[in-house]
């Protein structure tokens, strides 16, 4: 059997608004209750599993490759929202969109601080 990644757990200081918020801007299915979780399934078989912190949520960075209509898409609506973006990891470039391996890439926040990416092109593609 190759390696193939399953889930990942994302802590939320709230995890309906967390699951609904990714669900939104992503334009994912519903989330569906699994024990303490809200599952949140990606296309590619991975699914977020959205778990309430009971404490200090702790950021991390979680990129979605995606087709260049998904991300006029999910721009838009992060767009809508007025949600700040950055076309770089660190914040420095606000307002702005890369053209990285000749794609597009964006990052924004979402209401924990976890900062996503949404890109076109892998890396190195």
């Amino acid at each position: 059997m190759s390696v193939k990644l399953n889930h990942t757990i994302v802590e939320a200081a709230d995890r309906e608004q967390t699951a609904a918020f990714f669900a939104d801007i992503l334009g994912l299915p519903e989330p569906v209750p699994y024990g303490p979780f809200l599952v949140l399934q990606a296309d590619n078989d991975v699914s977020l599993d959205v778990i309430e912190s009971g404490g200090p949520v702790h950021p991390q960075h979680y990129a979605f490759l995606v087709g260049e209509e998904e991300f006029d898409r999910i721009f838009g609506r992060i767009t809508d929202r007025g949600l700040e973006y950055w076309a770089d990891p660190h914040g420095h470039e606000p307002g702005r969109v890369n053209h990285n391996d000749g794609g597009r890439g964006v990052y924004w926040n979402d209401p924990n601080g976890h900062r996503l990416e949404i890109i076109t092109r892998p890396y190195g593609g």
